[in-house]
């Protein structure tokens, strides 16, 4: 992980500088938050995260940072069936499911995916650029609590 935030920090210098914005320790911050970790934090989550290391930032830093890094492709916004947006710190192509139950989002790869044939009607609405799926359902971990907790309703 430790790789993934050197990378991630050294694109932000790249990035601040081609398009003429300071690399804040807040940015900094705000970035690492998302990036060390694989549960794709919710605002409020990175705002708690980044406090660790910038005890004064605000929400509305936190907030418009997400944005900015967003923005550049330093960080994707994953759409999720919950109120709060949620931010993925890996940029790089990929596709995620959504637990329904547990709100976990889990990251996959699928070549199987990307290569798809779109139907038609999709190719009449423009050109695809970048192919994000995304799937809702029960993990594997709560469908096996939930199982569990089936079979001791059952043995009263």
């Amino acid at each position: 992980m430790t790789g993934d935030v050197d990378r991630a920090l050294k694109n932000l210098e790249e990035t601040c500088r081609r398009v003429g914005a300071k690399v804040t320790h807040q940015r900094r911050e705000v970035l690492r938050a998302v990036v060390e970790t694989d549960v794709h934090p919710d605002a409020q989550t990175v705002l708690e995260r980044a406090r660790e290391g910038t005890p004064t930032i605000s929400f509305d830093t936190v907030y418009r940072t997400l944005h900015f890094l967003e923005e550049h492709g330093l960080i994707r916004r994953v759409h999720t069936p919950a109120e709060r947006a949620r931010f993925d710190g890996d940029p790089t192509p990929h596709h995620h499911f959504i637990c329904t139950t547990c709100g976990r989002i889990f990251d996959f790869e699928s070549d199987e995916v990307d290569r798809i044939d779109l139907p038609r009607t999709v190719e009449e609405l423009g050109t695809v650029t970048r192919r994000e799926l995304r799937l809702c359902g029960v993990c594997r971990k709560c469908r096996t609590q939930r199982g569990a907790g089936e079979k001791e309703e059952t043995d009263d």
